[in-house]
């Protein structure tokens, strides 16, 4: 217990500093909100500005703004969108599905490919697979997310259209919850891809480092003089302490991954958070944007929390 409630007062002091840190930043950014929601209304006084600013407390000096939203978020109240005039956290909840859909099939598929390339790269470190295989992760590696995404949708959307380039749902698809999830799920393909592909050769590297060590253990000599089939020294020996690396850069990557959501969300506009963040600094909309930060940190928070507990359930020896 003692163990458990120190990493939530770690995990609630560092979330309370990067709400601050996030706070400052956004607001000394140049830009006036009052300005862009009044170029909305289509130009405005400067009375009208005066008040526009004041009915959002844009009027109070930094130090009182921020105390007002710390007391705010304390209370789980993330303010109203300046742009919208809804409260941000049903704007986070209403673009949380999708993103989060996003997240986790592009890191699930970075995971199982990555692993999957990494152990058999690593059975025959000097063969012709094992060599192809290291000359696609550099590739992967090596291109920016956004190029990755924009040289799908030239080759998908011109050369071979057979995945939608945009969206997630195509309007003109009528049906049961079925062909809707499996129309959702061929608007995925793409997206998931680009945001999955970079970290997937990270893993695959990771992985085939970490299982040429494990497959010079002794625990793996001693399994091999047993008599012990291949599959069953990879798959319940090898395999499981191999993979304690990928997941811990997992977790540890999260942020990353999220990051790297923006700029995929916007190249295939998807309707996910990181889409509602980009639409927010342009509209200078502080209060969503600082929400989808404090909320991003929040998962980066427990994901890394999650991480740990997994660690110590596939290894024994950390219990």
């Amino acid at each position: 217990m003692s163990v458990l409630g120190g990493r939530l007062a770690s995990a609630a002091t560092l979330l309370l500093c990067v709400i601050v840190l996030n706070f400052l930043m956004i607001h000394v950014a140049p830009g006036d909100p009052a300005a862009v929601i009044a170029g909305e209304m289509g130009g405005v006084s400067e009375e009208i500005l005066a008040e526009i600013r004041r009915g959002y407390g844009l009027d109070q000096p930094l130090h009182v703004q921020l105390l007002r939203y710390l007391g705010k978020v304390a209370t789980g109240d993330l303010g109203y969108s300046y742009y919208y005039n809804v409260p941000v956290i049903d704007l986070i909840l209403e673009r949380l599905g999708p993103t989060l859909l996003l997240l986790f099939t592009g890191l699930t598929f970075a995971i199982v490919v990555g692993v999957l390339l990494g152990v058999m790269s690593a059975l025959k470190p000097d063969g012709l697979l094992s060599h192809a295989i290291t000359v696609i992760s550099l590739v992967g590696y090596s291109a920016p997310v956004f190029w990755t995404g924009m040289m799908l949708i030239i080759v998908f959307g011109a050369v071979l259209p057979i995945f939608p380039i945009s969206n997630m749902r195509d309007i003109t698809v009528f049906g049961g919850p079925l062909v809707r999830a499996l129309d959702v799920a061929h608007h995925l393909v793409l997206p998931a891809f680009t945001l999955g592909v970079i970290y997937m050769a990270q893993y695959s590297r990771l992985c085939r480092a970490s299982m040429l060590e494990v497959l010079k253990s002794d625990y793996v000599r001693t399994a091999r003089a047993k008599g012990l089939s291949d599959r069953v020294i990879i798959g319940k020996h090898a395999l499981r302490n191999a993979i304690l690396p990928v997941i811990t850069i997992a977790g540890l990557q999260l942020g990353q991954i999220l990051s790297g959501s923006v700029l995929v969300e916007t190249v295939f506009n998807w309707p996910g958070l990181g889409t509602l963040a980009y639409e927010s600094v342009l509209r200078r909309d502080y209060p969503t944007l600082l929400g989808i930060l404090s909320f991003s940190a929040v998962m980066v928070i427990l994901i890394n929390m999650l991480t740990d507990i997994v660690y110590r359930l596939v290894d024994p020896r950390i219990r």
